[in-house]
């Protein structure tokens, strides 16, 4: 699980929960008036039926998917290992490609190990160019991921907005019907509710959608950043380059200290 997500949402929860309860007290009424399921039903259900018009279904339908991703931690926070794997498999393929063929059998990264299948019978600019093709793909991919859950964050205040405005039209309406005498007391009771709908779609898109489509988009940049590593690693691979040289070239692609030498 990845702490920081989790330890975001709970800080950010706590807080306007926190802030939620001190007001309620101050104004000696119950933490239920912040509930409203007519309100939930508005920014939910609106901000789902707009991204369905924007978005294709069966990527609408990944939504709680992408909520899952967020949460899990990323496999790619150290990127050392996949450097010593990658040179690893540079020594090995200088012995011979059924000797390279054997050990690609025990990687568990599926690009890592497509680029080694494709060493014995594609040339060097045909491993290139099948791989970055690849790569661009799931870039594009994991990118409408990212880009579905900003547009839920841009859709959700609206539908705020628009639960507000529905609440405000049926309390003026409501007000020709009143007694005058208790007009005001009911006119703040139908206010309170109206506005209900706004801090809905407020909390939702800057605590969840908003921050989890860049979350999204940061994940996607890790990936990126490892599919071009590996890219590199193979073509070095299936040049032949000598080990040392392949571990040189792929540290140029990680931080100063994560970068490991031949004894570390």
């Amino acid at each position: 699980m990845d702490l920081a997500t989790i330890a975001g949402m709970v800080l950010g929860m706590g807080l306007v929960g926190t802030g939620m309860y001190l007001n309620a007290a101050q104004q000696d009424l119950s933490m239920l008036k912040f509930f409203e399921v007519t309100s939930l039903l508005i920014v939910l259900g609106g901000t789902l039926a707009a991204t369905a018009i924007a978005f294709p279904l069966n990527e609408v339908k990944r939504v709680m998917g992408l909520i899952g991703i967020v949460f899990k931690k990323s496999r790619n926070e150290n990127l050392g290992p996949l450097v010593d794997d990658i040179v690893e498999l540079s020594s090995v393929a200088r012995k011979g490609m059924r000797e390279l063929e054997t050990e690609s059998e025990k990687i568990k990264n599926k690009f890592l190990k497509d680029g080694i299948d494709l060493i014995g019978g594609a040339t060097l600019e045909d491993v290139r160019e099948i791989m970055e093709t690849s790569e661009h793909y799931r870039h594009e991919r994991e990118n409408n991921e990212s880009n579905l859950m900003k547009s839920m964050g841009i859709y959700s205040p609206a539908f705020g907005m628009v639960g507000t405005l529905i609440g405000l039209i049926m309390m003026l309406y409501g007000m020709g019907k009143g007694d005058s005498s208790d007009m005001m007391s009911s006119l703040g009771g139908a206010m309170g509710v109206a506005l209900i709908t706004t801090f809905y779609g407020a909390l939702f898109s800057n605590l969840v959608f908003l921050p989890f489509s860049d979350k999204l988009r940061m994940r996607n940049q890790e990936n990126s950043l490892v599919s071009s590593i590996i890219v590199e690693g193979v073509c070095l691979i299936h040049q032949k380059k000598h080990p040392l040289l392949v571990r040189e070239k792929l540290n140029s692609f990680l931080p100063p200290r994560e970068r490991k030498t031949e004894e570390s």
